[in-house]
């Protein structure tokens, strides 16, 4: 996973001059450093569970020092925009007092101030000031900026100096209104963001106040259409926030959901028994935590509150997985030491000649065997080498005491080449299901026939399968139906070797190594897939990728059903 350079980031922020306008910027920030960590903190978790699962351990990367050095940043960030927050507060309040203060201004003038001269440098000093007042409270702007211009607006039609403004002066001012206007439609359809819109809209509303005034006649239909597409644009602006609010409203209720999820699968691990069943919950956990990253913001004050709330489920789960493997640990050690025992007892008869009871001693100990748990990845398959090895070196000595005296295995070495014989010669029924069945019988027939001497054993099997094969491969069979069958059909004849524990322990091994690469693929197509951000195009990918999931999925549950077709030795 790439690296970013969060703490970099974040200072930058804190560097700047206004701090106000990029709260939202350092809150979405915050959001990708923790859903960076917390997949880290994922990785890690599986790094730790695959040690684990294979016997190793593993110790989790601690982050706690980023972390802290990150909030430490974030936390001053947030205190110093506290401060320029409050400080604009205090000064748009301010300002607010002095424009009001200047529209009293403005009536004074209007209402007695009698020589023109004297009214028009007036106005002038007092648009001159407000122009230089900056912002007010957002709630407070639409009205006091209508109750200046009605004030604007009387004032000019109040005083004489109109009926010396020249005609072209109200033709250029009509027009500059109407460009004013114009762009006003504009800005309603400009693809702008909020701050940008709003900051336009300041900008066209200053323009309109320092423009002259216009005929009578034009007048209203001018204002009126001033006023349309100004409150065109304050409805655009408040359509964005309502769809805001919408918006991160819908995002919390999702979120609630996931940890809603989350908390009964929490409580259902009460009653995960197997290893497997853990595993199933823990791919469940991880598409919840990758459904969350694909969530956006909620409300600024349920934000901490609510990942909160999922990173300690998220916590509680691992935890009691860990707890878990624990146990498991324990009880496989438990298994390994009785394994040990029953090796140091098949070593005991690699000497023996008494061939008949020291052979039931030894089937005695697989049976014993047979009936132990699994000692786990680690171990299980060392011990199942050893014991096999112990357990060979006996019944080897006894094949090679009695090779020499036994006439039968001749007997069986013929029966076996007859058969063989009469296998390339055989023509199968037309019938399918009776040619099979035809097969089936052979291979079973091969596999009843006895012990042959061990200089043709492999000699033997190999080309009985190689007949048998043959055979199989000359059905017409479908594509699914072919694949079983000869599979099946290769098991049995591994069934006929004389080192079919060997060759299906093989088999078993191989198809498990197959499923595990297989497995491990769909889980980085499926951490992948947190990657793509909700676009058309990034859709397209994530349909393509959950295909590939699917496809791999099927091939997986094939090979289930293979594995279930070996027998248990």
């Amino acid at each position: 996973m790439e690296k970013i350079d969060f703490q970099a980031q974040i200072e930058s922020h804190l560097a700047a001059d206004d701090l106000v306008v990029l709260g939202r910027d350092v809150a979405a920030l915050r959001s990708s450093f923790e859903d960076y960590y917390l997949e880290i903190e994922r990785q890690e978790q599986v790094k730790k569970i695959e040690a684990q699962a294979k016997g190793d351990k593993y110790e989790l990367l601690d982050f706690q020092y980023e972390k802290d050095l990150f909030y430490a940043a974030y936390k001053s960030f947030q205190e110093k925009r506290k401060i320029q927050v409050n400080l604009k507060t205090t000064l748009e309040t301010e300002n607010l007092r002095l424009k009001r203060s200047l529209i009293q201004q403005l009536k004074d003038v209007i209402e007695n101030e009698e020589k023109i001269g004297s009214a028009f440098n007036a106005h002038k000093e007092i648009h001159e000031t407000w122009k230089k007042i900056g912002d007010i409270p957002l709630d407070k702007r639409e009205d006091i900026q209508k109750e200046y211009s009605r004030l604007i607006e009387i004032f000019f039609y109040n005083i004489k100096i109109y009926r010396e403004l020249k005609a072209n002066d109200y033709k250029r001012n009509s027009q500059l209104k109407q460009d004013i206007i114009f762009k006003l439609k504009n800005l309603r359809n400009s693809s702008l963001n909020v701050r940008d819109l709003e900051s336009s809209l300041r900008g066209l509303q200053n323009e309109w106040e320092e423009i002259g005034p216009v005929n009578n006649e034009e007048w209203e239909v001018l204002k009126n259409s001033y006023w349309e597409a100004v409150r065109s644009v304050y409805e655009k602006t408040n359509q964005f926030y309502d769809e805001q609010r919408n918006e991160l409203a819908d995002n919390l209720l999702k979120k609630r959901g996931i940890i809603s999820e989350l908390s009964t699968l929490l409580e259902s691990t009460s009653t995960l028994e197997k290893a497997k069943d853990w595993e199933k919950a823990t791919e469940k956990v991880i598409q919840i935590q990758a459904a969350w990253k694909l969530i956006g913001f909620g409300p600024k004050k349920d934000n901490d509150k609510v990942w909160k709330e999922f990173r300690e489920k998220c916590d509680l789960f691992f935890s009691a997985k860990k707890e878990f493997n624990k146990s498991i640990d324990s009880l496989n050690r438990g298994f390994a030491d009785q394994k040990r025992e029953l090796i140091e007892k098949a070593k005991s008869f690699k000497d023996s000649t008494d061939w008949k009871t020291s052979a039931e001693k030894i089937i005695s100990l697989q049976k014993n065997w047979k009936s132990l748990g699994s000692a786990g990845q680690k171990y299980d398959n060392k011990l199942w080498a050893d014991f096999r090895s112990a357990c060979d070196d006996f019944f080897t000595a006894r094949e090679r005491n009695f090779a020499a005296q036994d006439a039968a295995l001749i007997e069986n070495l013929t029966a076996k080449n007859d058969l063989i014989a009469s296998l390339h010669e055989m023509q199968l029924p037309e019938s399918k299901s009776e040619a099979l069945a035809v097969l089936r019988n052979t291979s079973e027939q091969f596999s009843t026939m006895g012990h042959v001497p061990l200089k043709n054993k492999n000699d033997v099997y190999e080309r009985f399968k190689k007949a048998i094969d043959a055979k199989y491969s000359s059905l017409k069979l479908e594509a699914d139906e072919k694949d079983r069958i000869l599979f099946q059909a290769k098991i049995d004849t591994l069934g006929s070797s004389p080192e079919r524990q060997k060759l299906l322990t093989n088999e078993k091994n191989e198809i498990r190594k197959q499923m595990d690469a297989l497995g491990k693929e769909i889980i980085q197509m499926e951490n992948n897939l947190g990657f793509f951000a909700r676009s058309k195009g990034a859709d397209q990918l994530r349909k393509e990728v959950e295909g590939k999931v699917q496809v791999l999925q099927t091939k997986i549950d094939g090979l289930k059903k293979k594995l279930k077709l070996i027998p248990h030795e």
